[in-house]
Parts: C-alpha cells; sequence; structure tokens
C-alpha cells in the first residue's frame, strides 16, 4: 500500500468513528393524560439534565395547542419553556411544568410571569399539581 492509500484509509476511518448516533424514535417516551373531556398528549426525550419533546393540548372537540417542549431537569421536577401555536393560530410562549410521582407526570401549574421576554413561574407561589393531568406511558406516538 501506498502512503496516500493508507493515509486516506486512516481518515476515512476517523470519519466513520467521530459520526455520532443519531437519536431515533426508541429513545422518545410517549405520555398521554385524560381530564374530564380534555386529553394532553406528550413525547419525552430525556438527556442527562435536560429535556425535550413535544405537547400537545386537545380541548374537547374545540380545537387543541400543540407545540415543543424543553428544560431542566431538577431531581423529580422537569421545568421548561412550551413553545406553541395555538387554536387561534398565534404562536406563544410559556411555561410548563411536570413533577414525576411514582412513574407518572403531573402537570403543574403556578403563576407565571415574563422578564426580559423569557416566561417563568413566580417562585414564591406554590406550584400546584393537582389540577387533574397525570400522564401515564403509552404504547404509541401522536398520531399525524
Amino acid at each position: 500500500m501506498t502512503k496516500t492509500t493508507t493515509l486516506y484509509l486512516l481518515l476515512l476511518a476517523l470519519l466513520f468513528l467521530s459520526c455520532k448516533k443519531k437519536k431515533s424514535n426508541e429513545d422518545k417516551i410517549y405520555y398521554r393524560a385524560i381530564n374530564g373531556k380534555d386529553t394532553a398528549l406528550l413525547s419525552l426525550i430525556l438527556y442527562k439534565k435536560r429535556f425535550y419533546g413535544q405537547f400537545e393540548m386537545i380541548y374537547g372537540k374545540n380545537g387543541k395547542d400543540s407545540g415543543a417542549i424543553r428544560g431542566q431537569i431538577y431531581g423529580d421536577t422537569l421545568k421548561g419553556l412550551y413553545e406553541y401555536r395555538s387554536y387561534g393560530g398565534s404562536n406563544s410562549l410559556r411555561p410548563i411544568i411536570f413533577l414525576n410521582k411514582d412513574g407518572k407526570y403531573r402537570l403543574g401549574k403556578g403563576l407565571p410571569t415574563t422578564y426580559v421576554g423569557i416566561p417563568f413561574y413566580v417562585e414564591d407561589v406554590p406550584i400546584d399539581y393537582e389540577i387533574g393531568f397525570v400522564f401515564e406511558e403509552i404504547e404509541k406516538s401522536f398520531p399525524k
């Protein structure tokens, strides 16, 4: 083998080794919560101290909000942002929070505020996790 061929094969091998495996849908976990006539769908990918995924709130037969979520994991709590398109068609950004209790995620509700365009929950006001949306893991993905 010539030096050029050896160098080419070495560079090719480094290229293949440096490529990272793309996350597949197997890493994504799907959840559903039903509260009266409303249904919420959640897909999550947890990675170290961060999470991201999709969240969809279906209001009976009157429309839905759907969009992306992302944020930080603090012990058993997921705190983040929900960027979504509402049923009326406008784009919105609001804080979102979940508590992992007994292997199920509970959607929380607090007092939202905004500082420098970043929404968050006021820390002095407790988060209410008893609003009725308890997410249980499901097998299949969101409908398309």
